[in-house]
């Protein structure tokens, strides 16, 4: 299994990198939406829309680029024998940092959906920010491997 796993890195890596961009596409899109759904008079049509938007993008684009992340990742790090690095061992950390995100983001969308608007629009702008900070830090691990 791993020979066939070493034999097709180049593809591993470019599924991996692909669904990637995906995935932050999507973080960055969704607080976006919720900050626009709740500028939306609640109830009105126009908030309607916003709960199908953000359902589309969870289910269209978010969790199955989140999935393939992973399975990618797994299958990445096999194939290179990279389980014992440390630098994976952080980045790592930060990618079920961003997993714990994105299951807040899904958490936040249903509240939103239900009518309840717990954080300010500035906060969620604020919060937009997060995706981009944690894949600053991943790809300074990956490319530099600094330990």
């Amino acid at each position: 299994m791993e020979q066939v796993l070493q034999s097709t890195y180049l593809w591993l890596k470019a599924g991996h990198v692909i669904f990637v961009i995906f995935w932050m596409a999507g973080l960055f899109m969704l607080p976006r939406y919720f900050v626009y759904h709740q500028e939306a008079e609640p109830g009105s049509r126009e908030a309607v829309q916003w709960i199908e938007r953000e359902a589309k993008l969870r289910k269209i684009i978010l969790t199955p680029s989140l999935i393939m992340v992973w399975v990618f990742g797994v299958a990445l790090a096999t194939a290179a024998g990279w389980w014992t690095a440390p630098w994976l061992h952080a980045k790592l950390l930060f990618v079920i940092l961003l997993t714990a995100y994105h299951g807040w983001l899904t958490s936040y969308a249903k509240k939103l959906a239900k009518g309840e608007r717990p954080i300010a629009g500035k906060t969620l702008r604020l919060l937009n920010e997060v995706p981009g900070l944690a894949v600053a830090v991943i790809v300074v691990l990956v490319v530099v491997k600094p330990f």
